[in-house]
């Protein structure tokens, strides 16, 4: 596990198992958590790490319904899980889908003990719309923190038929959930809703906020400076338009070419078929 403070506000935590992306934000005397990392360890080192550091966690959110990004509630139980309507809708429909995932995970790396994962309590949050954190007009929290504000939640779906990117203006990063990932190609869940038209969309409406951003986090891979994500939006356009066009015979991005991106782009062909 990797922690990398890209803002005096924001943290970013990178998992040991597939660059899984969480980062904490905060504002005031508030924070949150958005997605989690995958390992156990790793779960049980996030409260330390981010009391050392200053940063609160209030509450939790997550870019989507995928179980490698519900975990936060393993780490901080208790605490208050926000998604957004497209998420709540889906959880609603296949409540024990994460749970049962996450143990076949734990059986295939041979993990044993975790505690089960809980997702009964969760807020659905209106997207697009705006979550307010610390007190606005207030006085500086720990290490100098803003006052108070608000992040900004974009809708991101097409990798699922779910999702929310949050935008964190007073530190121009943007959280995006599984899109734009240096380790991963557009990856099309069918299983789960996803459409290649929903997914390109979504790139389209990330464009705008990629180029005021300094940092962009991905799901997966860790930060990005706007210079690589803005290479990483082009590429993923035209491997997305290509594959439309092409199917099987669409190129992948250069630098994402292993057997598994193979596999994923293999996958992907049932978007188009």
């Amino acid at each position: 596990m990797r922690a990398l403070a890209v803002h005096p506000d924001v943290i970013v935590v990178v998992s040991g198992v597939w660059q899984t992306s969480c980062v904490a934000v905060r504002s005031g005397d508030e924070g949150f958590l958005i997605d989690s990392p995958v390992l156990p360890d790793e779960l049980d080192a996030l409260p330390a790490l981010f009391e050392q550091a200053g940063f609160p966690v209030s509450g939790l959110l997550a870019t989507h319904g995928d179980w490698d990004h519900l975990l936060g509630g393993l780490a901080f139980p208790g605490s208050s899980l926000g998604v957004a309507q497209s998420t709540a809708e889906r959880l609603q429909e296949a409540i024990g889908q994460p749970q049962r995932r996450l143990r076949e995970f734990d059986a295939e790396w041979y993990i044993d003990g975790r505690k089960p994962l809980g997702l009964a309590d969760f807020q659905a949050l209106p997207v697009p719309g705006r979550i307010s954190i610390g007190s606005e007009g207030g006085s500086p929290g720990a290490a100098g923190s803003s006052p108070g504000g608000e992040i900004e939640v974009y809708p991101a779906d097409g990798h699922t038929i779910d999702g929310a990117a949050f935008w964190i203006p007073w530190a121009s990063v943007l959280i995006c959930g599984d899109y734009l990932s240096p380790v991963e190609i557009p990856m099309i869940s069918t299983e789960n809703g996803g459409s290649l038209a929903a997914y390109r969309e979504t790139l389209m409406r990330f464009a705008p906020l990629v180029s005021r951003a300094a940092t962009v986090v991905p799901g997966h891979g860790g930060p990005l400076p706007q210079e690589r994500a803005q290479q990483l939006l082009a590429e993923d356009v035209v491997y997305l338009d290509a594959l439309a066009a092409q199917g099987g015979d669409a190129p992948l991005p250069e630098g994402r070419r292993s057997s598994t991106q193979k596999q994923i782009h293999a996958a992907n062909l049932t978007a188009v078929s």
